[in-house]
């Protein structure tokens, strides 16, 4: 699983048939603060996150684990939304 940051939306009228109807979201890794760095991505969405959530998400053959994405021709899925970020009894991130 891999922390990651909602910077934008994707929207394509032709994609895969499985893929009809699923929201694709734009990501950036983040650090345990939020805050985001590296190359973006895209995930599909299967919990109505949005621009600016912090997410976790799966990538390759566990991305296709979810009821959402089996047998779809899927790298990431975004998994869950984070409410708030704990490391060393401190709290680094908190959902707004």
């Amino acid at each position: 699983m891999l922390i990651a940051r909602v910077i934008g939306t994707t929207v394509s009228t032709i994609k895969d048939e499985t893929l009809v109807g699923r929201k694709l979201l734009i990501l950036r890794p983040a650090d345990i603060d939020g805050v985001p760095y590296g190359k973006p991505y895209v995930a599909v969405d299967t919990l109505d996150a949005g621009v600016g959530d912090l997410v976790l998400t799966a990538h390759g053959s566990s991305g296709r684990q979810t009821e959402l994405t089996k047998n779809r021709p899927v790298d990431a899925v975004i998994m869950a939304v984070i409410d708030h970020l704990e490391t060393n009894h401190e709290v680094t991130y908190r959902k707004e």
